[in-house]
């Protein structure tokens, strides 16, 4: 049983203090690469979403890979980090955040294991998309470090790479968004429907358009990421160091993994 690490924009590395292997894992839906290593005694998978070099935009995630190769190295855990903008005061810039639900406005991605034949059509309980188990251990170890966190939010998924609108920003914010960014879905949904027990950590990189006094810039999210990095990188070694990973989990293990064919 491992436990994995999905790092986003600005995370690119996951200091383990042991070797990192660098594994490149077949899938039907194609190649994944990760790295894996030891955290006491434990078995961690460390994927950068973007690939390793930074390379990949967000609308060519190759998503279904990426969750089926860390099913494959045994992961049944999975933190994942979300660099977002925000649309609420509460949540400001240098902040993290555990999203607890989210809104899904993106447009060519697949976004599901389920596609019919031998699985015929299936549907997939969202209701809590999000472990409460792995949030609760997130949030106690960011308090305990005297981190701000806030323990839930509704994260909008747009398809990017360009950012919103001020207009987009107005539209989600009035159906209840709370931080938008373009990389959590179908990645939440696709670890639910492998049995998965999935967690997002947002670091608010900036305010959204039209809440900004400025045009948004690619350089505030990279600063604000490697400023923050470090006590992100901290908290992550102790959650992985207290996940209990024997702990039944009714929420996220419902559904039957899906084996991919």
């Amino acid at each position: 049983m491992a436990i994995a690490i999905i790092g986003g924009t600005g995370f690119l590395q996951f200091d383990s203090g042991s070797r990192m292997t660098v594994r490149d894992i077949e899938t039907p839906y194609g190649w994944a690469e990760a790295l894996t290593t030891i955290v006491d005694d434990r078995h961690v998978v460390f994927m950068p979403r973007h690939g390793q070099h930074y390379r990949t935009p967000p609308h060519r995630i190759n998503f279904r890979a990426n969750i089926d190769a860390l099913r494959r190295l045994g992961c049944e855990w999975v933190v994942a980090t979300n660099a977002v903008g925000s649309l609420n005061p509460d949540m400001k810039p240098g902040d993290f955040v555990l999203p607890d639900q989210f809104l899904d406005f993106t447009k060519g991605r697949p976004s599901t294991f389920y596609d019919g034949g031998n699985e015929g059509v299936r549907f997939v309980d969202m209701t809590t998309p999000y472990c409460p188990m792995l949030q609760a251990l997130i949030n106690e170890r960011m308090e305990v470090r005297g981190e701000t966190a806030h323990l839930a939010g509704a994260y909008a998924c747009t398809e990017g790479p360009r950012f919103e609108t001020p207009a987009e920003i107005r539209m989600l914010k009035t159906l209840g968004a709370d931080l938008v960014g373009m990389t959590g879905v179908p990645e939440v949904v696709l670890a639910r429907e492998a049995g998965m027990c999935y967690a997002s950590v947002c670091i608010v990189t900036n305010w959204a358009a039209g809440i900004a006094d400025k045009p948004l810039t690619s350089d505030e999210v990279y600063d604000m990421m490697a400023a923050r990095g470090p006590a992100l990188q901290a908290a992550l070694l102790e959650v992985v160091s207290r996940i209990d990973v024997e702990a039944g989990c009714n929420n996220c293990r419902a559904e039957e993994p899906k084996e991919a064919e």
